[in-house]
């Protein structure tokens, strides 16, 4: 069994309380946080998803800190679960790695490109394995289309375009460009490291987009640029009008087929395929967080280094957004740096 300790229940700390209830040999003995309101379950807060941040977590049952620091000194806990704000992922993975902890570290896997190297430096010095929470790699619909595109049943792929906007989400946190990085960063990053997982790191960008809400990127639009690869765009943003329902969405052009890939829908995925008609792909019901913390707890038991999700990759991905952030500063195309 693997004793795990969650620090920081906002929206995705609460989404991954919820999800240990359904991984097998995985037990969360503990958890964090300053807001004492949090810990007594009295302030919630709502993701921009169903099925995120439901509640229902006992949190009178497990051993409750109000510094994350020493629920990582605690030493019944093997696997510390970092869900705090973007700009302390670093201090406390670090620490966390140090004390020979096993690390998941939520999305975005650090604030700056400079505080990612940092914690991969640590990784390689501890004895703990380290995953960053990229969820889509493991949401169905997403990994029918990995796998699609590794098997090339389907041919090559021509093109792909990704969506995902909503109105803002509210709250200090998100408010602050500074702390969250915009939309740029903190949302937009889901399809930034899913056409890396699909395609590799591209060899540059360019992107337009917009300030609304912060004081950073809270649209953007970008054109992934692979020599002779497939021609791939995304868009993403926290800026539509209150009320707007939150769009999750992919069309991926392959020779042979397009595969459409919409959230709102009953049966998220259609796959086209000429002379045949329209096909809605059977999925996996649920979401992508009690398969990803599956894993990662499979390959802490195994003392496997996760292949799924690399730490190289999680690094990777703030570097390809901060080419975006430098291409719709200047209008130029930007390249985007390599993770030693």
């Amino acid at each position: 069994m693997v004793r795990v300790g969650v620090i920081g229940l906002g929206v995705m700390g609460s989404t991954h309380l919820n999800a240990y209830d359904s991984v097998p040999n995985a037990e969360v003995i503990a958890v964090a946080d300053r807001d004492e309101a949090r810990l007594r379950g009295e302030d919630k807060s709502k993701g921009n998803i169903d099925g995120q941040a439901e509640g229902g977590f006992d949190l009178s049952t497990v051993k409750q800190y109000t510094e994350g620091t020493d629920l990582i000194n605690d030493p019944g806990i093997d696997l510390v679960d970092i869900c705090l704000a973007t700009p302390l992922h670093a201090e406390f993975a670090i620490r966390a790695l140090q004390a020979g902890k096993h690390v998941l570290l939520e999305k975005p896997f650090a604030r700056t490109g400079e505080e990612a190297r940092r914690i991969l430096d640590a990784a390689a010095k501890s004895k703990g394995q380290a995953m960053c929470a990229m969820c889509m790699r493991f949401w169905p619909g997403w990994d029918w289309l990995k796998l699609a595109v590794d098997s090339g049943r389907y041919g090559p792929v021509r093109s792909a375009v990704f969506r995902r906007v909503g109105e803002h989400p509210g709250g200090p946190f998100y408010s602050s460009g500074v702390q969250s990085g915009g939309a740029i960063l903190d949302l937009h990053i889901h399809d930034t490291d899913f056409v890396q997982h699909l395609f590799g790191t591209p060899e540059s960008v360019t992107s337009q987009g917009y300030k609304k809400v912060t004081d950073h990127i809270d649209h953007v639009t970008t054109f992934y640029h692979y020599p002779d690869g497939p021609h791939v765009v995304a868009e993403g943003g926290w800026a539509m009008a209150k009320g707007f329902s939150f769009a999750m969405t992919y069309c991926v052009n392959f020779q042979n087929a397009t595969a459409v890939f919409d959230l709102s829908k009953d049966k998220p995925l259609t796959l086209y395929e000429s002379g045949k008609d329209p096909v809605a792909v059977e999925l996996e019901t649920g979401m992508g967080y009690v398969p990803q913390l599956a894993y990662f707890i499979d390959c802490i038991q195994a003392n496997k280094t996760p292949k799924r999700v690399t730490l190289k990759e999680a690094a990777q991905s703030i570097l390809i957004v901060e080419a975006e952030v430098r291409s719709v500063e200047s209008g130029l195309t930007q390249k985007v740096s390599c993770v030693d």
